[in-house]
């Protein structure tokens, strides 16, 4: 581009020089027909100072587009090195920065993964040892629990193959139970042993008051396994109609038809009577639940009234009293037991959930941690991206400059020509362009 430019240059200076010749044959010429011999020397003269003229300018033009070869080929040079500085520089500090942040996110991931690790088994360990402890607690109680309802109801059906040798031990019970008050205490005691040895330690109250308006109490009140303030109880009450029972055994050994018949009746009226009496004091929502219980002292007397067609399902339904006997009493108490029982792992559970809950909270802020950490490695990967950004602006710009420079027009071609310059450094620091004048220091510095 610079011989291209000094070329052209060089053309234009002959060009001028050999149109200033025509122009000045065809004066002279002119003036020749008009004049007389002494004004043709003068232009003769006119003309070699203006051919003089003309090969100094060419002469001026070549000096001058050798300076400016020099400063191009200097400026190109040192451009050059520049850009190639700034290169190896922003080069070096980009692979510290990847490396660093290499070793960075490989640590960050490391430390990552064992803490993830280290709470997943954290969490599955404790998982593992709840559900452990629940299935073994769980399986055992439901073991002990149905192995002894298993062992009551055996006994109940051993029990009632032996009411025919229980009947014939009527005449001492007869002679035991002739006093109200010592059967009421007989079958009140019998009850009092069941409860404390199926039942743990307060589940009952004795001769609980159940209305404030009333001084009448229940035998025996149950509190039941719900999660309240104040549980409701079940009220059960003790009854051993013996007068009623004696006809009947009396009737069945004489083999009479219409006075067992009757006795059943008896029976079956002194019973009603008897839940009607406990529906009206001892149901009484929501001090006790919606039933109530009435208590037969022996199997012998359970298993009669249990003959009875329908007798107790209509008690149930009608009074909402369940009638029981020694030998289903204390199945029914398992299961209040084993309601306790349930209250109780429903209550470890709830502990063990508040555990639970407490673990998941760590989690979700070791979470938050995790998160502030990757928004820090986010916000230095950015950084590093801008500073990428800028260097390759900064090359960008740079580029483009060494091209403005390679690629400037000369002549007719648009490059702007240099004024006259004198004899020293001035003109030619005249002569370069205005960009280079004002960055020219700062690179010098740089």
């Amino acid at each position: 581009m610079s011989d291209m430019s000094g070329s052209a240059l060089l053309w234009l200076g002959v060009v001028f020089a050999a149109v200033s010749c025509l122009v000045s044959l065809i004066v002279l010429r002119r003036l020749s027909l008009m004049a007389g011999q002494g004004e043709a020397d003068q232009l003769a003269r006119l003309c070699v100072m203006m051919e003089r003229e003309t090969a100094a300018r060419v002469a001026e033009n070549e000096a001058q587009r050798a300076r400016m070869a020099d400063i191009e080929r200097a400026l190109s040079a040192r451009l050059d090195q520049r850009h190639q500085e700034m290169t190896e520089t922003f080069n070096r500090i980009a692979r510290m920065m990847g490396r660093d942040l290499a070793d960075m996110r490989v640590t960050q991931s490391e430390s990552l993964r064992e803490m993830a690790e280290e709470g997943r088994r954290q969490s599955d360990e404790l998982r593992a040892a709840v559900n452990e402890r629940l299935h073994q607690a769980v399986e055992k109680q439901m073991q002990t629990s149905f192995q002894r309802v298993l062992e009551q109801i055996a006994a109940m059906q051993k029990a009632m193959g032996e009411v025919s040798a229980m009947t014939a031990q009527v005449g001492d019970l007869k002679r035991l139970f002739s006093n109200v008050k010592t059967r009421g205490g007989w079958g009140e005691a019998q009850l009092r042993s069941i409860l404390d040895d199926v039942l743990p330690e307060g589940a009952y109250e004795t001769n609980r008051r159940l209305r404030d308006d009333s001084r009448e109490v229940v035998e025996f009140a149950v509190r039941m396994p719900v999660r309240a303030t104040v549980p409701p109880v079940l009220a059960i009450d003790s009854k051993f109609p013996t007068e009623a029972y004696e006809r009947l055994l009396q009737a069945v050994e004489d083999c009479n038809p219409d006075a067992e018949r009757a006795a059943r009746r008896a029976l079956e009226t002194t019973l009603r009577i008897e839940a009607r009496k406990i529906a009206t004091k001892y149901i009484v929502p929501p001090v006790t639940v919606e039933f109530a219980v009435l208590y037969l002292p022996t199997d012998g007397l359970y298993a009669e009234v249990a003959r009875i067609p329908g007798l107790l399902d209509e008690i149930g339904r009608t009074y909402r009293v369940i009638v029981m006997g020694p030998g289903l009493m204390p199945a029914m108490l398992r299961t209040i037991h084993l309601g306790y029982v349930t209250l109780a792992l429903e209550r470890r559970t709830d502990d063990i959930a508040r555990l639970l809950g407490a673990t998941r909270q760590e989690m979700l802020r070791m979470d938050g941690v995790l998160e502030k950490l990757a928004r820090n490695a986010s916000a230095m990967s950015s950084s590093i991206d801008e500073a990428r950004r800028r260097t390759g602006l900064v090359t960008r710009r740079l580029r483009e400059l060494d091209v403005d420079t390679h690629a400037a027009p000369a002549g007719e071609d648009g490059f702007p020509l240099p004024p006259a310059m004198d004899d020293g450094g001035g003109a030619q620091a005249d002569m370069a362009p205005t960009w280079l004048r004002e960055g020219g220091g700062g690179m010098g510095r740089s």
